[in-house]
């Protein structure tokens, strides 16, 4: 019996001692833009239409307004319980949501999550941490507002407003729980969820609170947590809210949640309390530099603090702080101007210095719907910013850190192939589909995206009819595309080509560059611009080689045919995207300053 509970003692110690060391690991999943399909509203019967497929009401919005957006509204909501169910899967018990977790901070979409995040909160023991993105709130204040795209029982427009005078469809609901929340509203429903403390933390607190990590305590964070006391002055006689805080949910780990929106007032004669009256918070840090530099000296001292302490301090926002453009952000503005391909949401570079210079490390950014790595040094100091893709865009991801030690760290990322139930809208698609024809649309989208039998597909579907329906009309000049969706491959080499690179030509199978086309080339452009390097695993090995070759061929060509520029251009972006720092599976050693592809 003695030798037994000796024997039963050390196995206990020794299973205690395996836990302590097991690294620390926080999954984040940034742009969920979670809208409730099987929701119901407060004030309103109407539970949505049936799904012959499921007999179920559903609340959906169109396949037309999806194919026009740069993110889809509903499969997202099936690809949300499946990478929560992966996630769970995998031990994980940190959640960071760094923004956009909603469809645009509707009442009702803000319950379901609630619901959601309970339930495998209850059901894993997995922890919640939000930050807000520009979707949630779109203001700092409650707004009406509504939507005209959601889908009729007659496969037609069905419009649902929060009040009359907002009505442009036929068909259409009233609801008050359409209306966009502002603060207030996302705190009273979400605070659970890292906005106040809880008394499992370790530490909790706000850029408000004046007390020190040695001095903290539970009811101090609960005060400071109020709504009433995270209010800042972005320009004089104009308070808004700030739901920035640091928790630290394991020993050792604190992670800083910064809000990044700055809604600034357009009309400093008007009144403070209008939602109206404020600019959208897309922009990003930008604006943080000019109208909210409490945060930066914030996260300085935060940041010193974590030192003290000796924490591994995480950082993630809404927002990038690097670039994300892998270095084409210029070539791109050359090529078609600098109001487009969203480079208006590009940091400057100012962002990064003041960052770094506080003392951030590591950074987890949502926003733009992409997977990216950026690294900025400078120094003795390090600043890595990894971008979160988007469940609700190619490439559907989530990303996993691993905390080995305070200095090295892994960062992989979980690309959502399959999704259960992916597929479960469609015979009401098919639909929309049959009204639309009615209606003799032009530019309908194509109805060979009911046929795809992965999620993956689905979404590779989604952007390549998005490229189709709004990048290239919205991005590129009409006369180019009109030019250059009549060229083959073999054409294009052929443009690539001039006196100093025409030997080539003997050594290389022309012919087999006529596979493919200009309106594939620029396919895959927005491929690598969305996925970064996991972008090859959905382009064909022989057309990756014959960019290789084109990069090369257009850098020697010296023709200023402006036509032939464009090309060169296109090409370097190419280059430059598809050859980033490592954004699928890395190391990041901080000690060294190096990023290592795992």
């Amino acid at each position: 019996m003695f030798k037994k509970g000796i024997f039963s003692t050390l196995v206990f110690a020794f299973t205690c001692l395996s836990a302590q060391q097991k690294p620390v690991q926080i999954a984040f999943l940034s742009d969920v833009h979670f809208q409730d399909l099987y929701g119901s509203f407060s004030d309103n019967d109407f539970q949505g239409i049936v799904n012959p497929k499921t007999g179920k009401p559903t609340i959906l919005r169109t396949m037309d307004s999806q194919l026009h957006s740069t993110r889809i509204f509903n499969e997202n909501y099936f690809a949300f319980l499946k990478a929560l169910d992966d996630i769970a899967a995998k031990g994980i018990k940190i959640i960071a949501m760094p923004g956009d977790f909603s469809d645009d901070g509707q009442a009702y979409n803000l319950r379901g999550l609630h619901q959601i995040l309970d339930q495998y909160r209850k059901k894993y023991g997995i922890h919640f941490y939000l930050t807000t993105g520009n979707h949630d709130p779109v203001g700092p204040f409650r707004q009406d507002g509504g939507k005209d795209d959601f889908l009729a029982e007659d496969g037609s427009l069905l419009g649902i407003y929060s009040k009359k005078d907002l009505i442009k469809t036929k068909n259409h609901i009233i609801t008050k729980d359409i209306a966009e929340s502002g603060y207030i509203e996302i705190l009273d429903e979400l605070k659970d969820f890292g906005f106040y403390p809880d008394k499992e933390n370790i530490y909790w607190s706000t850029p408000f609170d004046s007390h020190s990590y040695s001095n903290y305590s539970y009811s101090n964070a609960q005060h400071y947590a109020e709504y009433s006391n995270r209010m800042y002055e972005v320009s004089k006689d104009f308070s808004v809210p700030d739901l920035s805080y640091v928790v630290e949910p394991i020993k050792g780990v604190w992670m800083i949640a910064i809000d990044g929106n700055t809604y600034i007032p357009k009309d400093l004669n008007h009144n403070p309390k209008d939602a109206g009256n404020y600019k959208g918070a897309s922009i990003g840090y930008n604006n943080v530099l000019t109208h909210k530099q409490h945060l930066i000296q914030w996260v300085k001292q935060v940041a010193a603090e974590a030192k003290k302490n000796n924490k591994t301090l995480i950082a993630f926002t809404h927002y990038p702080m690097i670039d994300f453009n892998d270095g084409a952000t210029n070539e791109i503005k050359k090529l078609l101007g600098e109001k487009k391909w969203q480079l208006e949401r590009v940091p400057e570079e100012e962002v990064a210095k003041a960052f770094l210079d506080a003392g951030l490390q590591i950074h987890f950014a949502g926003h733009m719907h992409i997977n990216d790595t950026g690294i900025r040094k400078e120094g003795d100091k390090m600043l890595v910013n990894v971008q979160v893709p988007s469940l609700a865009a190619y490439l559907p991801s989530y990303k996993v850190l691993t905390i080995h030690s305070q200095n090295k760290m892994e960062v992989q990322t979980e690309v959502l192939n399959n999704v259960p139930r992916f597929d479960e809208l469609f015979p009401l698609y098919e639909k929309e589909y049959e009204a639309l024809q009615k209606t003799k649309n032009i530019n309908l989208w194509n109805r060979d995206i009911l046929k795809t039998k992965s999620y993956h597909d689905f979404m590779l579907f989604h952007l390549k009819e998005l490229v189709r329906l709004r990048m290239i009309p919205d991005d590129w000049p009409n006369d180019f595309i009109e030019r250059g969706k009549l060229l083959s491959g073999k054409d294009l080499f052929l443009l690539s080509q001039n006196s100093k690179t025409e030997s080539t030509q003997k050594i290389i199978n022309i012919d087999s560059f006529q596979k493919w086309g200009f309106e594939d080339l620029l396919l895959d452009l927005y491929k690598f611009q969305s996925a970064d390097e996991l972008a090859k695993k959905d382009i064909p090995k022989e057309r990756l080689q014959q960019y290789r070759t084109l990069i090369k061929s257009f850098e020697l060509n010296k023709s200023n045919d402006p036509f032939v520029v464009r090309l060169k251009a296109i090409f370097k972006i190419l280059s430059l995207l598809s050859n980033g720092d490592p954004a699928d599976h890395f190391e990041i050693d901080l000690k060294e300053q190096k990023i290592k592809r795992l």
